[in-house]
């Protein structure tokens, strides 16, 4: 290599360092608390499969799916959040809730046994406690909304589940949770 080249190479390498940390901007503080709700939401998950491991009951519950994203849409208005935005938004926290449950149930179903922790009742503690929760998780995407369309979101949100110190499949979930948050604009 010609000095030349290195010297091109470094100078390179200096600007795209330089402007990477230029172009990036902080995320704004809406997104914590959204990440914070979200993150409860997917703690309860690994209740919820307790309960199921318990129960023999199947993760996939479609009617009780439907309810949960019903309930939120009929909300929708009072948050100002349109019914498709609320909609997807859930689906996907329930898509994540899932993701736990499998992980947590495969790796019970090798060790033999389910962790030795208290059981809540699935209707009677777990969904109520995920119904009040609903609420905040509508209000925090409200106050996330108007950040959603910036080209720094996917930004945020990398960074946000990178330096995320949660276990390896709450992360996990995490990003399939986050995953259609940003919107790119129109081309």
């Amino acid at each position: 290599m010609t000095l030349r080249f290195k010297l091109c190479l470094a100078l390179s390498a200096a600007l795209l360092a330089s402007t990477a940390g230029a172009a990036s901007t902080r995320a704004p503080e809406a997104l914590t608390p959204l990440l914070n709700a979200i993150g409860e939401r997917l703690a309860i998950a690994d209740q919820v499969a307790l309960s199921k491991w318990d129960s023999g009951k199947p993760v996939e519950d479609r009617q009780r799916e439907r309810e949960v994203i019903a309930a939120a849409v009929a909300q929708a208005p009072a948050y100002k959040l349109s019914s498709e935005t609320v909609e997807a938004f859930f689906a996907a926290q329930i898509e994540a809730n899932k993701m736990v449950q499998y992980i947590n149930l495969s790796d019970w179903a090798l060790d033999g046994k389910a962790p030795d922790l208290p059981r809540p009742d699935l209707v009677g503690q777990i969904r109520p406690q995920l119904d009040r929760l609903q609420k905040r998780l509508l209000q925090q995407l409200a106050d996330f909304a108007p950040y959603r369309t910036d080209p720094q979101c996917p930004q945020w949100l990398a960074r946000a589940t990178h330096h995320n110190k949660q276990h390896p499949v709450h992360r996990l979930a995490l990003i399939r949770a986050t995953a259609e948050l940003c919107i790119s604009p129109k081309a």
